[in-house]
């Protein structure tokens, strides 16, 4: 019995690592599925309409069935401010994304969309969610992890050198002549694709920030989820419609960009939003972020798998840095953590000593 009751504590304790690595892996599948739908033909702003619409459809009957008893009342000020947050860190980040990935290499946007961890302690240390102290080792490995990490997606995105050779199941492929490089583009297309790509993780990023004062003003997480996916809905239609007129790019036909929205609505926006919102609450917006890098091996492997290309040794390498940059912030967070329910317990005890003392005299 008490080793079923240990496990079960275990399980309570990995249950937001579990999560993120889930997340992670819904990306990787995300990234493979709308990349091949936009690359079909579909429009990115009508893609992002589609995905928010299944996704609001796909989550009203659940909050329906598991939050109904929790109706607590929504004010105007509380709607406002989901609106906006669903403006800026969805539908803004959404549309953005695919804006920068037409001006600039997908390896480019992988490899930016890596930089989220390191924006996202950046504006949680401004917003006061978060603190290092470079004095402790704890801080410095946080400091040192989100360097590393961010060095690591830049390598693995950057650099290749020699392909590796026992990892190429495909060797008649020659990778090289498709790849794109920097030299596709034009200077201004690419300081135009920089800045889109910037600016969208910068918007995730505050979204993640922003989740922990909305979870705690209002605690059904499902339905906030949904409204938020409800209000990015309308904002997404206004959008598409503004940026497409033709009648005929909103079709959708019994095919992979069908599927792909619907994965992308269903189980992307609905569920893994969910998961980020709880994950937040639990663990905070940098532990969440911090999970981001390996989206972008998961996606080189299942790359290498189902589109024939090759990995190459400088990939290895940067993925390394990542896992490193990972475990350095994860291993400061843990150890904070342990230091901060010590202090608890400690203060705690003092307490009961210090009543004790008062009702002996």
């Amino acid at each position: 019995m008490k080793r079923f009751v240990g496990y079960v504590e275990a399980m309570e304790v990995h249950k937001p690592y579990i999560a993120m690595l889930f997340v992670q892996c819904v990306y990787s599948g995300m990234a493979l599925f709308s990349k091949a739908a936009i690359s079909q033909g579909m429009n990115p702003t009508v893609f992002v309409f589609y995905r928010q619409a299944f996704a609001t459809v796909a989550m009203a009957p659940l909050v329906f069935l598991l939050e109904r008893k929790k109706g607590l009342p929504l004010s105007f000020k509380f709607l406002s401010k989901v609106f906006l947050v669903s403006l800026v860190g969805i539908t803004l980040s959404l549309n953005l994304y695919y804006i920068a990935i037409s001006h600039t290499s997908a390896t480019f946007a992988a490899a930016t969309t890596n930089t989220i961890p390191a924006i996202t302690l950046l504006l949680a240390l401004l917003f006061g969610y978060e603190s290092i102290c470079i004095r402790k080792f704890e801080g410095m490995a946080k400091l040192m992890g989100a360097v590393i990490g961010f060095s690591g997606a830049l390598v693995f995105a950057l650099v290749k050198g020699p392909p590796m050779k026992f990892m190429n199941w495909y060797p008649q492929t020659n990778n090289n002549n498709n790849s794109t490089s920097f030299q596709a583009y034009s200077t201004l297309e690419w300081i135009k694709g920089s800045f889109s790509m910037l600016s969208a993780n910068i918007a995730w990023s505050l979204w993640l920030i922003l989740q922990g004062s909305i979870v705690k003003e209002y605690p059904a997480k499902l339905r906030i989820t949904t409204l938020q996916c409800f209000f990015s809905l309308i904002q997404s239609a206004l959008w598409a419609l503004a940026m497409e007129r033709n009648p005929q790019a909103w079709k959708l036909g019994w095919n992979l960009q069908l599927f792909s929205v619907a994965y992308c609505g269903v189980i992307v926006t609905g569920m893994t939003y969910w998961l980020q919102i709880w994950s937040v609450e639990k663990k905070g917006p940098v532990f969440t972020a911090m999970f981001t890098p390996l989206a972008l091996i998961i996606t080189a492997i299942f790359s290498a798998l189902l589109w024939k290309e090759t990995l190459h040794w400088g990939s290895l390498g940067g993925g390394i840095l990542l896992v490193m940059g990972l475990y350095f912030v994860l291993w400061g967070k843990k150890r904070e953590e342990e230091q901060q329910q010590q202090q608890r317990h400690d203060t705690k005890e003092e307490t009961i000593l210090e009543c004790i003392t008062t009702t002996h005299h």
